[in-house]
């Protein structure tokens, strides 16, 4: 079916959270959920962009319910920190975007000693969602959506050097945690259906778009996508959101299910349904990833 957000029903009483959504795709799902008056909590590392990016969208949508909880992914002690605050002042979660991600930077390790794709992508993320599942209504209406890429086509799960120590690529890395974060969505669809919960988990991928997801290609990488015309074929960033939002918000979704544009190599157009690679739909290699994901978390009880 298409999806158009004017044609929601009101989301009034619903709770998300959207990390990252200062900025790019993270704003503009923001913007899109408190469009059908659903409150969003911003889940940001940033909290002066953060504070910048509410007044912008309140400049716009003065009723907005919007609220701005520290966030950084990077390191799992302020994702025990967020989720100790949020439950101070919540009861429920209706939503939980897990948008918020890094792209190709030099190699860095976050405090916690993972490569910085991987760790602030994916196990910041699985940790984030670990903690908070068990305050998502048991209804399909309540889902778990995260953020992958058409990168992940490209990555592979690499456990004999997850966190790059050996040999570093910073996209090998970029489609490693891609390739992790739809792993992680269908591996924890498959979990909630065999806890027969009616919780759903999905998974979106936003196409290409210019945001600062790319500030760190290089000017030459630049300069090749506007020679080859790839740039053309990019959307901005408030369609570039659509199938996030198409995931969270439509009613023809099932658990498992990716989302992204329809348009030619999936860069842009309207949102849908896409496929999966080979790797994404590996169930051994997906609970392996699971397990090593706890371990490196310190997750001890992943409850569904």
């Amino acid at each position: 079916m298409a999806f158009n957000l004017d044609s929601v029903p009101s989301q009034k009483g619903r709770v998300a959270i959207a990390t990252g959504a200062n900025t790019g795709i993270g704003y503009e799902t923001a913007l899109g959920l408190v469009q059908t008056g659903m409150k969003v909590i911003m889940a940001c590392r940033n909290l002066d962009k953060a504070k910048q990016a509410k007044k912008t969208i309140l400049d716009q949508l003065p009723d907005a319910d919007l609220d701005i909880i520290e966030l950084d992914l990077s390191r799992l002690s302020s994702v025990r920190a967020f989720v100790d605050t949020y439950r101070q002042q919540f009861s429920r979660l209706d939503l939980l975007i897990n948008n918020a991600g890094i792209m190709i930077p030099p190699y860095t390790k976050t405090e916690d000693g993972f490569e910085s794709q991987m760790g602030v992508n994916h196990l910041g993320h699985f940790l984030l969602t670990a903690l908070l599942l068990d305050l998502m209504p048991d209804t399909a209406e309540a889902r778990v959506v995260a953020l992958s890429s058409n990168a992940h086509k490209m990555g592979t799960i690499n456990f004999d050097d997850l966190q790059s120590e050996r040999k570093y690529s910073r996209f090998g890395a970029y489609a490693q945690s891609k390739l992790a974060c739809l792993m992680f969505a269908n591996e924890l669809s498959r979990k909630l259906v065999a806890a027969d919960r009616k919780t759903l988990s999905v998974c979106a991928h936003p196409g290409g778009s210019d945001t600062e997801l790319s500030r760190h290609m290089s000017t030459t990488t630049v300069k090749f996508l506007k020679m080859t015309g790839l740039a053309l074929i990019t959307h901005s960033p408030a369609n570039a959101a659509l199938p996030t939002l198409y995931a969270a918000l439509a009613p023809d979704v099932s658990g498992g299910d990716y989302f992204g544009p329809k348009g030619f190599l999936e860069m842009s157009g309207k949102p849908g349904k896409v496929s999966q690679s080979t790797s994404a739909l590996n169930w051994d290699v997906a609970q392996q990833l699971w397990d090593a994901s706890e371990d490196l978390t310190g997750v001890t009880n992943f409850c569904v």
